[in-house]
């Protein structure tokens, strides 16, 4: 008797099994499972997006403590920070004209918690590197343009020229003699010298330093001759008497340095040159957390203290349109381009 109740007993069970899932609907029931998964894990991750940000953020500088990009970085931290109720913590990464510190954020997690803070620089880095380790347009989220900040050229104290003009006579009676130093390849003050010389026609040999701070002490010791870099970090020189202000590439002069001319009012006319500067994040970072960031952004940006501080440094904010991902997405493509084409007429080689 035991021996066919074995199989009958076996059979009801397959058949209960049977019945309580159809192997013809399992493909169905597992895609079913799948998508609520999913949904549930999409819900989660929204949900963490919602509450951003729940810890410290972080911003990178891809320079030095102390240049101008630094120092403009800083006080927007501070104003984003009490925007946001949440810490945001400086972190200097320099080396290779700013490449180093950029692709630690390329690499960072796109969570809203490391963002990056730099300069024209930016899109001047295809153009001087061969192995860049990110694309400029492509790794990152645009969050937002941030300052525009004029360029001063200054020289060492005992100088012949005093302005425009008198350099332009010294130069082309001496040719190649002229030591127009730079922060390195790459340097918003590396950058500014390409330009000069392209506009000018001038043939001041660029001689590059690891650092604006280095440059600055050997034009003032009288080893080389002028630098063309930021207001913040040449003012301070030039009213202590160390260095002289030749011209300011502006319309109008800078109110904290009246007795420099512009180079419009010193014989060089349509050379206006601002470095502009923007925040972005790593490639694909939630657009809740870039909302947030924006907004913190802008908010900073209408801040009296913010627009006291940034005039003291002759840095204007960003306009308005600027202030957003497409319109820093759009000022990063042109001036890649034009940065591109002036790099390549100066023929600077790649490194």
């Amino acid at each position: 008797m035991q021996g066919p109740a074995g199989p009958v007993h076996s059979k009801r069970i397959k058949e209960k099994g049977n019945q309580g899932v159809n192997m013809k609907n399992f493909p169905k029931i597992l895609a079913s499972t799948l998508v609520a998964v999913s949904s549930m894990s999409g819900m989660a991750v929204s949900a963490q997006a919602q509450d951003y940000p729940e810890k410290p953020i972080t911003i990178v500088i891809p320079y030095a403590p102390g240049g101008s990009t630094d120092v403009l970085g800083r006080i927007l931290s501070q104003s984003m920070s009490k925007f946001l109720k949440q810490t945001i913590v400086v972190e200097n990464v320099g080396g290779a004209g700013g490449t180093l510190g950029s692709a630690r954020v390329a690499r960072a997690n796109a969570d809203g918690y490391t963002i990056l803070f730099h300069n024209a620089g930016h899109a001047a880095a295809p153009a001087l590197y061969n192995r860049l380790p990110y694309d400029p347009q492509t790794s990152f989220e645009p969050i937002g343009s941030v300052a525009d900040v004029p360029m001063i050229l200054v020289a060492r104290k005992n100088f012949p020229a005093n302005n425009y003009s008198e350099l332009a006579a010294y130069a082309k009676a001496n040719p190649d003699k002229v030591l127009l130093a730079n922060a390195g390849t790459g340097a918003t003050s590396h950058l500014c010298g390409v330009l000069f010389n392209n506009v000018t026609g001038l043939k001041t040999t660029l001689v590059p330093y690891k650092g604006t701070g280095p440059a600055l002490n050997d034009i003032a010791g009288g080893h080389v001759d002028m630098i063309c870099d930021q207001p913040a970090s040449t003012t301070s020189f030039i009213k202590q008497g160390t260095l002289k202000g030749i011209a300011v590439a502006t319309k109008e002069r800078i109110p904290t340095l009246k007795d420099v001319p512009t180079f419009a009012e010193s014989g060089l006319k349509n050379f206006e040159l601002y470095v502009w500067h923007g925040l972005y994040a790593p490639k694909g970072t939630p657009p809740v957390a870039l909302k947030k960031i924006n907004a913190a952004l802008q908010h900073a940006l209408s801040d009296e203290e913010v627009v006291s501080k940034f005039d003291g440094l002759g840095a204007k904010p960003a306009e308005k349109a600027a202030q957003t991902p497409e319109g820093l997405h759009k000022l990063l493509a042109s001036e890649t381009a034009r940065l591109s084409a002036a790099l390549k007429t100066a023929n600077v080689a790649k490194q």
